[in-house]
């Protein structure tokens, strides 16, 4: 277990000297595509929205992932709005899965939503008169996705087969009430009983050196501890022991799946219109790409984690 480990650490620092490391103009790239106004803050059932997840596939498909949705890389579903602003309506959204696979019993999965309040007409704009203007999401959640592709980069182009195989997923209506993770785990794509567990990132965009990065799910198996004890960076992160909570760990939370989440902390411009691509601190989240890498990969020496009810 330790030659194995050590191998990870090696091959970690060899990758980061080729440039396998997360890449800060990556991150930019991809937030500045999925948060610009051209893309009129991806609401759920939008045509924007469906570029936004044909945006994923497409580097998805680039990274040499498989297909791991029910129709290629999607997974079709409907998702109810129920808001105050718009009466009763049905939308179809997807999800997009892609799958790198390694012949291992296990899975990691990695996920992010990508969808956002759209022109302000579905509910929970914190704007006074949120009506027709864009809500850009670069933080929410532009940045996961950015966060998702860059691990999808990171894992399929490292030249290591892990002991692990890896499900990438941008979830669809997570802002409508986690309603696309909770369709995947009622409908997964792969026995639930094969994930080891589930990476969140949900608003890592808005680094704070104060505060540093929270890390949710720390109490959902009893292994994190020894999992984190050797986690070094210079980017400051803090840990949490909640599973549940307000975004997509929390469906697998619901399914005694170990979970993690990672989160930079709300902001005034949180679920506004302000919340803008120029924000980023694609540096810092680079950094907190790496952590995660760290964790995932000491995460690894283990034959799957058990997962903990948090009291």
């Amino acid at each position: 277990m330790r030659i194995l480990f050590c191998s990870f650490l090696l091959a970690f620092a060899t990758l980061q000297a080729f440039g396998q490391a997360p890449s800060p103009e990556n991150i930019r790239k991809h937030i500045a595509y999925l948060a610009s106004d051209k893309m009129k803050g991806r609401g759920t059932g939008s045509k924007e929205n469906a570029k936004a997840a044909k945006y994923v596939a497409k580097q998805f498909k680039k990274y040499r992932l498989l297909p791991k949705g029910t129709n290629g890389f999607y997974q079709p579903f409907t998702a109810k709005i129920r808001r105050i602003v718009v009466p009763d309506s049905i939308r179809e959204t997807r999800n997009v899965i892609g799958f790198l696979d390694n012949g291992a019993q296990y899975t990691i999965i990695i996920g992010a939503h990508f969808d956002h309040l759209g022109l302000g007409k579905q509910g929970s704009s914190k704007a006074d008169k949120p009506e027709g203007q864009i809500h850009n999401g670069a933080d929410d959640n532009a940045s996961g996705v950015a966060g998702l592709l860059e691990l999808a980069r990171y894992f399929s182009g490292n030249d290591v087969k892990e002991p692990y195989n890896f499900l990438f997923i941008a979830f669809g209506a997570e802002e409508l009430g986690l309603v696309g993770s909770r369709y995947f785990t009622n409908n997964p794509t792969l026995p639930l009983s094969q994930i080891n567990f589930m990476s969140n990132m949900d608003m890592i965009g808005r680094y704070d050196p104060n505060r540093g990065v929270g890390i949710g799910g720390y109490g959902t198996s009893a292994e994190w501890p020894a999992i984190f004890k050797d986690v070094k960076s210079d980017t400051k992160f803090f840990t949490d022991n909640a599973g549940s909570g307000g975004s997509d760990h929390g469906s697998f939370y619901a399914k005694q799946i170990p979970v993690l989440f990672f989160h930079t902390g709300g902001h005034d411009d949180y679920h506004k219109p302000t919340d803008d691509a120029e924000k980023i601190n694609a540096e810092a989240e680079a950094g907190i790409l790496g952590i995660q890498i760290k964790i995932i990969e000491n995460a690894m020496i283990l034959s799957k984690l058990k997962f903990t009810e948090v009291k």
